[in-house]
């Protein structure tokens, strides 16, 4: 066999600097190791801070079982992502209220925000209807799955 070449051993090289990122990207599997984001979405602070009504006529989450977050922390339009939860609560219209699993449905990172009227996975850029839940855009195979949500004492309660 003849000895490498400058010119081959640095086209092998160039080879292979393109073509293991391409593979790596390319490359898909049901469950991943891939770390979530290292900058979690914030967590909104509750209503009120007893267990006893606050004087907004909200009380906090620790008085309402199953709460996940005062209405009136979600605006209109848009929503809040809940990390420790790994749920997000959105707010299409005033007054309507849904959740969805905050865990993206592509590679199982969190999603990280809720922006003009979209779910925004920061892995990949999928993107999610704050309505429904369905793909907009990006690589993610399905919806994000429902979380049956109600408003009890001004709190959004799991159903």
């Amino acid at each position: 066999m003849a000895p490498l070449n400058r010119r081959q051993a640095l086209g092998g090289a160039a080879a292979i600097g393109v073509g293991a990122p391409l593979l790596a990207a390319c490359g898909g599997s049901e469950t991943s190791t891939a770390p979530e984001p290292t900058t979690p979405a914030p967590t909104p602070s509750p209503t009120g801070g007893s267990a006893s009504p606050s004087g907004d006529g909200t009380t906090s989450p620790a008085s309402v079982p199953g709460a996940l977050v005062a209405a009136d922390a979600v605006p209109v339009g848009g929503g809040v992502v809940l990390p420790d939860s790994r749920v997000v609560v959105t707010q299409p219209e005033a007054g309507t209220f849904a959740a969805f699993s905050a865990v993206c449905t592509h590679n199982q990172c969190l999603v990280g925000s809720v922006e003009g009227g979209e779910i925004v996975c920061p892995c990949h850029g999928s993107h999610f209807s704050i309505t429904d839940g369905s793909v907009t855009a990006g690589p993610a195979p399905s919806p994000l799955p429902e979380v049956a949500v109600q408003v009890t004492d001004g709190q959004v309660v799991e159903s």
